[in-house]
């Protein structure tokens, strides 16, 4: 049996053993979409592009649907801890909901303090409930980075006064799968930047279980929700990077599926914010755009009902999905010069194309005599 095969029956095992279980919603998914005007064209096509993300193929789409429908059998506890609530709001702000708005609205949410109506004790006592009625079968979602410095006490959470610390490590526990929503969570984002004085961390640093790191600051709502869907789907974790991020998700330079590529390598860049290279979307690597280090499906999936993302919005790309990136990628309005980063950029101002066609950046030796042809700012 080859793995695509493998892999299927394992889906088709996994979704028949949550049919055997009772739903948590009243309402079908179906019914949903109906009362959403989301039709069954619409769920289909969806069902296919999720099966192409996952670089699966389509006869997969199958079991992404039914997955969809058995949602709400798996419960899901989502923790706030150090950040700005930016996660959440990237998956359910929206005027119009889409398949993905829907699917999180499906799930059985059991736990997530911006969204639920309980507060103090009643909030306490949810949370408690959720991690001792489905021990071992719950989804944890961790969205904000761990304070640790002072035993935690940067950061306490509800009437009981219990610090961000003890909570994610008790409900680390008993969690079937861990996953870390944006880069605060996954790395300890803007709060971990020097000299970081709370002791910001991420979620993997704190607990000793494998935790799937959805790098972003936010992570598109399709990078959050198609991970939930995977282990919806197969009841375990995707293939993993280096950063223990999805490949399917993270396996791809923003650089190599931006599209402005064809203007870097052509070596046609804005020199200036606001110049007619800014104008005519000329690269932004000169103003900044880190995009040549920085992994993520940005450029395909963007944001906002798949509108946009900040560089085709017109500025450079941050490297926000990489670790310590508040510190590695600074000033995010110029080259990282001088700097060494991971080796990919090694003194970018003097370093001549054939060296630097040796490195991981991979692009045309015409485009790097462009962008060396004068010295940058340091």
């Amino acid at each position: 049996m080859d793995t695509h095969a493998a892999l299927f029956e394992q889906g088709k095992a996994r979704l028949e053993m949550l049919r055997q279980l009772q739903p948590r919603q009243s309402e079908s998914f179906n019914k949903k979409m109906e009362n959403h005007g989301i039709t069954r064209r619409d769920f289909m096509k969806w069902t296919a592009s999720v099966s192409a993300m996952f670089a699966l193929p389509l006869p997969f789409s199958s079991l992404v649907a039914e997955a969809a429908e058995l949602s709400d059998r798996v419960p899901l506890v989502w923790l706030h801890l150090a950040e700005c609530t930016g996660c959440s709001e990237s998956l359910i702000r929206t005027d119009t909901p889409n398949l993905d708005s829907l699917i999180f609205d499906h799930i059985s949410l059991e736990y997530h303090e911006t969204l639920m109506a309980a507060s103090g004790w009643q909030a306490e006592e949810n949370l408690e409930h959720a991690l001792e009625a489905y021990k071992g079968n719950y989804l944890l979602a961790v969205e904000g980075a761990v304070p640790t410095a002072n035993n935690g006490a940067f950061l306490t959470v509800g009437c009981k006064g219990h610090t961000g610390l003890e909570i994610v490590k008790h409900a680390a526990q008993n969690a079937a799968a861990i996953i870390s929503v944006g880069t605060c969570s996954s790395f300890g984002g803007v709060q971990a930047a020097a000299p970081n004085p709370t002791g910001a961390k991420g979620v993997y640093e704190v607990v000793d279980k494998t935790v799937i790191n959805l790098g972003g600051c936010p992570p598109s709502e399709k990078n959050i929700v198609g991970t939930l869907m995977y282990f919806i789907m197969f009841g375990k974790l995707p293939a993993l990077d280096m950063f223990n991020r999805p490949k399917w998700a993270y396996g791809a330079r923003v650089h190599d599926n931006c599209e402005r590529r064809g203007r870097f390598d052509a070596g046609e860049f804005v020199e200036e914010f606001g110049d007619q290279g800014a104008k005519d979307g000329y690269c932004l690597y000169k103003v900044g755009c880190k995009g040549p280090y920085t992994y993520n499906n940005c450029p395909t999936e963007r944001f906002n009902h798949h509108t946009s993302w900040p560089v085709l919005a017109g500025h450079g790309c941050m490297g926000c999905s990489e670790p310590n990136f508040w510190d590695d990628m600074a000033d995010f309005e110029k080259p990282l010069g001088r700097q060494l980063l991971h080796g990919v950029d090694a003194t970018a101002d003097t370093v001549g194309a054939v060296i630097l066609g040796a490195t991981a950046v991979g692009i045309g030796a015409h485009a790097v005599a462009s962008i060396f042809a004068k010295p940058l700012e340091d």
